[in-house]
């Protein structure tokens, strides 16, 4: 489902979601309102991104957004006005969320504005962005949290942590070559382009 968002005190503008070429939405997927997703994304059965109120949402080319993900946001505006602390700057830009090009989305992540996730990440299973910015060449691994921090570009988030101090997002270990999930965003990436280009013809 791809349709337009209602207009609100929060949202003032009725806009219509932006689809790249070559990026395939399955019919049980819902992308709504202020969002822009770039060229090549493959959007699964049962996920959401929904620009109704942190607005705008992007994801940026050759990316994709597996089965059950949300992308949302507080509110970033009212009554007008933008709301600051809802938003980031990502190259002179403000954002509800920005995902950026060649990330992946596993399957029942939350992307949950304020939030970025730079070029070239892998979010696992389940794993949770909120009010944080997340580098490029990063691999958060399934089920981690992170909450109101900044992780730089080249590290891991472990399984199963939750990370809500600067501290510890500044500790986070940096990939290595011995990495064992240093190649895995590799693999998803060809495999979700591959099924976008293969639904697109198939319709």
């Amino acid at each position: 489902m791809i349709e337009k968002n209602v207009k609100t005190d929060f949202c003032a503008t009725v806009s219509e979601p932006v689809i790249g070429e070559g990026t395939f939405v399955h019919a049980l997927a819902a992308v709504i309102g202020n969002v822009e997703l770039g060229k090549n994304i493959m959007v699964s059965p049962m996920a959401s991104v929904r620009g109704d109120e942190g607005q705008p949402l992007h994801v940026g080319d050759d990316s994709n957004i597996q089965d059950g993900v949300i992308i949302h946001a507080l509110e970033t505006e009212l009554d007008g006005k933008p709301v600051e602390k809802n938003r980031m700057d990502v190259d002179g830009k403000k954002y509800a969320v920005y995902v950026g090009n060649r990330v992946s989305l596993a399957h029942q992540v939350h992307i949950h504005g304020p939030a970025v996730v730079m070029d070239d990440t892998f979010v696992g299973m389940r794993a949770l962005v909120f009010k944080s910015f997340v580098g490029k060449n990063c691999v958060i691994e399934p089920g981690a949290i992170l909450i109101g921090v900044r992780v730089a570009d080249g590290r891991y988030v472990p399984g199963g942590s939750v990370v809500k101090t600067q501290a510890d997002a500044d500790a986070l270990p940096v990939i290595t070559a011995d990495y064992p999930m240093k190649e895995m965003n590799k693999g998803v990436l060809h495999v979700n382009k591959a099924l976008a280009k293969g639904y697109l013809a198939a319709k």
